[in-house]
């Protein structure tokens, strides 16, 4: 399976969403590289950047989850280059 690397925009204007986002995010927290959040109290919203290292249906998929809540908006832009990086199953 080619991962890529991606970042998914996130802009939150309904507060009540958040603990479905931080659910969602963790769901998918093997693909996480890294998650910056920043409070934007002067409009009343918080912007999220979530970067992964995944398939491009796996990034489609959190992006989509995480639009559909209220409130909620966001978009994902992947590279063109595939990663080189192993995703290692463990049972």
């Amino acid at each position: 399976m080619e991962k890529r690397i991606a970042i998914i925009g996130i802009i939150v204007e309904d507060s009540s969403s958040v603990e479905k986002i931080n659910a969602l995010i963790s769901d998918y927290s093997e693909y996480v590289i890294g998650r910056m959040g920043i409070p934007y109290r002067t409009s009343d919203v918080n912007i999220i950047s979530l970067v992964l290292d995944a398939p491009t249906d796996v990034t489609s998929s959190l992006s989509g989850k995480l639009g559909m809540l209220p409130g909620v908006s966001s978009k994902s832009v992947c590279s063109k280059k595939a990663t080189n990086s192993f995703h290692r199953i463990t049972e």
